[in-house]
Parts: C-alpha cells; sequence; structure tokens
C-alpha cells in the first residue's frame, strides 16, 4: 500500500531517520532532484503530478471497515494481523499509523511540483494548462491534509490537535496545527485550485473542478458548516447526475463511471495495481474471507428491491464449513482480473446525504433529499416523511451506512457524531471482547505512528496514548 522504498528518499516531516540526519549535520541530500532541473517544462510537471497521484491509495478504506462496525472477523481469518479490529491498536501500529507517512509522501511530491512549476515559463498558449496542473496540485494538497485531519484529529471541533498543513518541502519540525486551521488551510487551497481548473477539463481519474466541489462539501460537512456543505454538494450535483437503478451496479464492476466524480483508476498490469482492493476483504490466494460484511449492516438493507445489497455484498452458501458465507461483493473485480477495481473516492451519493443532513441541521428539506436517493436505489419505493430533526438525523447516518458501506466514511461518521462503535453481539464472535468502542478511550483517536513522536520534538501524541 505505501511504498516505503519511495518514502526513505523524501524529505518529509516523517521520513525520520533521513530527516534528522539532513538536519543534524547541515548537509543538503544528493538523492534529491533539484527542483530547477527536475522541471523543465509542462511536460515534466504532469509527470511529477502523476507520481503525485500514484501515491493514492486505499488505507482508510481498510481502517474504516476494520475499526468500526461495519464488518465481522471470521473464524477462518488466521492469515492476517487483527489487533485493529479489536482495538488493540498502538503508535507502533502500522495498520493504524502507516497512512500517516504514507499522504505525507504525497503532499511532499505535491510541494515539490509545485516548486518546479514556479520555476518554468510557459508561452502564452500554454498558461492554461499551467493553471490546470497547478489546480490539481492545490486540490490534491488540500485532500491528503484533510484525509490526515480526518484519520489523526484528535476531535473534529475548533481546539482540537490536528496534523501539520505541509505547504513546502523545506526541513523542520513541524507541530501539528490545530483543526480549524487545517481546515481553513485545505479551504483556501481548494478556493485557489478551483479558479485554476477549467469546466472543460472533466477526466473524473483527476481532480476536476467538480471533484473540487465535491472534496468542499465534505469538508464543510466536518466542519459544520452546513451553508457551504449545501452549496458545494450542490454544485457537484448538478454537474454529476445520481445514477439509475439500472446504472448503479455497473459502477462496481467499472463498466460504468455514472456518478463517479473522482476515482483512483486500476488497470491490470499496472505497479499500481499490485494491491488490489479487493484483497482487503478475500485473499485470493487459499480463498479466506478476511473480514466479512457485519449483520448489523446487512440488517439495514432491503435484501430483495435494494440494488446496493448485491453490488455490495454477495451470499455464497457453498462454502465449506466454520467458514463466512457472507463476503463484501464491492470490490470483487472481474473474472480475468479478481479484487482488481477502481477506487471511487467521491460520489453523488455521498453528495445528496452531505446536503441532507446539512439541511437536516439546518431546518431544511432533507426529506427531498433522502427520497431521492432511496427511490434510485430501491424498487417499488415510496417516498416517507420523518418526525423532527432527530428522526432525519437518524436516517441520514442509517443511509451513510448503506450507502458508503466499504468507502471509508463509518468509523469517521460515528466520530463526527461522538457516537460509539457499537458492535452486534455475532459480529464479536471472534474479537476477544472488542465490542463497544467508546469516545473516551484512546483507541477512538488513531494513534500518531511512534517514530514520528520520537523524532519531531514539536510534536505530540494524541491523548491517552
Amino acid at each position: 500500500m505505501i511504498n516505503h522504498n519511495y518514502i526513505k528518499y523524501t524529505l518529509i516531516l516523517s521520513l525520520s531517520v533521513l530527516l534528522f540526519s539532513c538536519t543534524k549535520l547541515d548537509v543538503k541530500p544528493t538523492d534529491i532532484i533539484d527542483a530547477s532541473k527536475a522541471y523543465r517544462n509542462l511536460s515534466d510537471v504532469n509527470l511529477g503530478l502523476l507520481g503525485a497521484y500514484a501515491n493514492l491509495d486505499y488505507t482508510l478504506i481498510g481502517v474504516n471497515s476494520v475499526v468500526s462496525d461495519e464488518v465481522m472477523l471470521p473464524t477462518e481469518n488466521t492469515v492476517s494481523n487483527t489487533d485493529a479490529h479489536r482495538w488493540l491498536y498502538t503508535p507502533d501500529n502500522g495498520s493504524v499509523t502507516s497512512a500517516y507517512p504514507g499522504y505525507y509522501v504525497t503532499i511532499d511530491r505535491v510541494n515539490r511540483t509545485l516548486a518546479g512549476l514556479d520555476g518554468i515559463t510557459v508561452a502564452a498558449a500554454d498558461q492554461p494548462l499551467r493553471d490546470q496542473y497547478r489546480g490539481e496540485l492545490l486540490a490534491l494538497r488540500a485532500f491528503c491534509h484533510f484525509e490526515l485531519l480526518r484519520m489523526y484529529a484528535s476531535a473534529y471541533q475548533s481546539g482540537a490537535l490536528g496534523v501539520p498543513y505541509m505547504k513546502t518541502s523545506v526541513i523542520s519540525y513541524p507541530a501539528r496545527d490545530p483543526f480549524e486551521v487545517v481546515v481553513a488551510d485545505a479551504k483556501a487551497d481548494l478556493v485557489a485550485a478551483k479558479a485554476l481548473l477549467p469546466t472543460s477539463f472533466t477526466d473524473n481519474t483527476r481532480l476536476t473542478k467538480t471533484a473540487v466541489s465535491a472534496i468542499q462539501a465534505r469538508l464543510a460537512l466536518y466542519a459544520k458548516n452546513w451553508a457551504e456543505a449545501i452549496t458545494y454538494a450542490t454544485e457537484a450535483i448538478n454537474q454529476s447526475p445520481l445514477a439509475t437503478i439500472n446504472q448503479f451496479p455497473g459502477i462496481w464492476t467499472d463498466v460504468a463511471n455514472n456518478e463517479v466524480i473522482w476515482k483512483l483508476k486500476r488497470v491490470l498490469g499496472d505497479p499500481r495495481s499490485d494491491n488490489l482492493i479487493g484483497e482487503l476483504y478475500y485473499r485470493q490466494s487459499g480463498g479466506i474471507v478476511l473480514y466479512a460484511p457485519s449483520f448489523k449492516l446487512i440488517n439495514t438493507f432491503d435484501t430483495s428491491n435494494d440494488v446496493r445489497y448485491a453490488a455490495y455484498i454477495r451470499f455464497d452458501d457453498t462454502r465449506g464449513v466454520n467458514t463466512s458465507k457472507y463476503l463484501v461483493n464491492k470490490y470483487a473485480g472481474a473474472a480475468a482480473s479478481p479484487g482488481l477495481a477502481d477506487i471511487k473516492l467521491f460520489r453523488t451519493g455521498e453528495m445528496y446525504l452531505i446536503r441532507a443532513e446539512a439541511e437536516a441541521e439546518t431546518s431544511g428539506d432533507a426529506a427531498g433529499d433522502i427520497n431521492v436517493l432511496r427511490s434510485a436505489r430501491i424498487n417499488g419505493y415510496n417516498p416517507v416523511t420523518f418526525n423532527g430533526k432527530d428522526d432525519l438525523i437518524n436516517a441520514i447516518y442509517t443511509e451513510r451506512f448503506k450507502e458508503l458501506a466499504f468507502e471509508g466514511h463509518r468509523f469517521f461518521d460515528l466520530k463526527r457524531r461522538n457516537l460509539p462503535v457499537q458492535r452486534l453481539p455475532e459480529d464479536a464472535i471472534n474479537t476477544s471482547g472488542a465490542v463497544t468502542l467508546l469516545p473516551s478511550q484512546a483507541q477512538y483517536a488513531l494513534p500518531i505512528p511512534a517514530l514520528e513522536i520520537s523524532v519531531n520534538k514539536n510534536t505530540v501524541q494524541n491523548p491517552k496514548y
């Protein structure tokens, strides 16, 4: 998942040994290409940008599934580290800390490419392309910092410990910026990016103007800026219509792009595809279910009429004794490449739910968005009414549980509302008693890597570790 060979050559705050050595000895590193030589034209800048995109992966999808109530641990899984599922992780546990250096590698690539872009001149005819590349880079920097914030913030509120917002690749010992500072810096990068990206640029494997609106909507949701959440979600919805019931299954077999706003393309034979997202849940070698969909999740579906059920979950009663009969089907891939699937980062379905939540918080028409989404997912659905705000919020969270299952949201959604992770007894048969994770427990906020704490003298750990 994380390219550790690249990590040791990159100067960022989490590259502890190299960072410490260069600072202590005050020696200019010899394994980094000078930006003035690496970036000579826009073609070089594009290569740098593609290198930044290439480092993105599905780490947060796996962490959200394993730590939350989205999956259960089958008895047949005797081949993987399950400490994270049992909430036994510590700052030394790579299963929950590897994203920290991983996203900072991407951020470092972005900042180096931006520095290279600043050092070249282009003809007037190439200025729009230069603007596009700058827009993509700024949006990518904002996205990566926001992902780090979602994962490692001590809480989602002003004054809480956030993460360092790195705008350059200068060697330093950065302190953790507060939650609201990271939000403000990400907002600024996204506003600048949107102004630079052309409306005509619509490649959903890269960051477009619509993708920036989607990121802005999600960021506003976490910041509880309800007006902005409505505005930006509406922008994304207007540009990317919701998939119909007939179109929806094709999204997950990668034969359709309906409502996919931004995705990481995965192609057979591409080095980025070596780690198959499907193997988060099902190991092809040996045919082992590592994590099965939880019964708590399964019970939320109308299994006969909800198109999401068959797209996300497969029931196989031909599997042997002491094996899970339920499998995650969302990333099954094709027969020729099992487990290989594009990683969908933003979809229109999420935008409807973001707008619905913001509307519920501001006395808007949240019911309309919920009913529109359900009508696009459930055959024969009849719109319903809701009894006040609490009923609406509960419906929205249930719908997020279903709609966004296995897409990297569940644990963060519970944390946004300060709700415990509560597993059903039947989902906890193999968890060594890990049934309830309370907001008061250390593991409710994921730890900053121990190596970062030991090297960076200005950073601090999340509480209670």
